[in-house]
């Protein structure tokens, strides 16, 4: 491709400087070199078109190779699920999976067990007194108001000085107090 590319510049350079020297265009030089560059072009296409066949070819070889690599490995694949087929027993799989599920739950029983064994060893009366103080306060601070005897605390029953609950906030608490109570006794 380079040898035909400096060829056709320097006949067109050819050209050029005899075309320059004669005034009449029936010049046989003349004609032959448009010819050579004529040729010299075609050969440069025909050229292209080869490369781009060849390109084709190899990419059409490396698509086969692939393909059949692929084939290759699917046969293996095959050969190891048939084999992996016959060497398992359902029954047995089974079997496995359902005594696999008994001891699961067994130990979930036993973590469980556990829990509540520390929880009964380390709650107590300070826990669960401090576990009221903060749930009061934590109510004080959202400003909600309940009936002590209602959940069993001892909320303030009245609200900071200078604020103000508009109607807005009002219905919002009153839409929201059922749900806090019944936290509230769950505790």
């Amino acid at each position: 491709m380079r040898e035909l590319d400096r060829q056709e510049k320097q006949v067109t350079m050819e050209l050029k400087q005899r075309a320059k020297v004669i005034s009449n265009g029936k010049d046989p030089a003349l004609a032959a070199l448009a010819k050579q560059l004529v040729q010299v072009r075609k050969q440069k296409e025909k050229l292209l078109t080869a490369k781009a066949h060849i390109g084709a070819v190899g990419m059409h070889a490396t698509s086969m190779a692939a393909q059949v690599s692929a084939a290759h490995a699917i046969g293996s694949v095959t050969g190891a699920m048939s084999v992996a087929n016959s060497a398992m027993d359902v029954k047995e799989t089974t079997k496995i999976l359902q005594e696999f599920q008994r001891e699961n739950e067994r130990l979930e029983v036993k973590a469980e067990m556990m829990d509540e064994a520390l929880i009964d060893a380390f709650d107590n009366e300070e826990v669960e007194e401090e576990a009221e103080q903060v749930t009061n306060q934590v109510l004080a601070e959202l400003g909600v108001e309940l009936d002590s005897k209602l959940v069993g605390l001892d909320a303030p029953m009245n609200r900071p000085q200078g604020e103000q609950v508009s109607q807005e906030e009002a219905e919002a608490l009153d839409s929201v107090l059922p749900d806090l109570a019944a936290r509230l006794n769950a505790l």
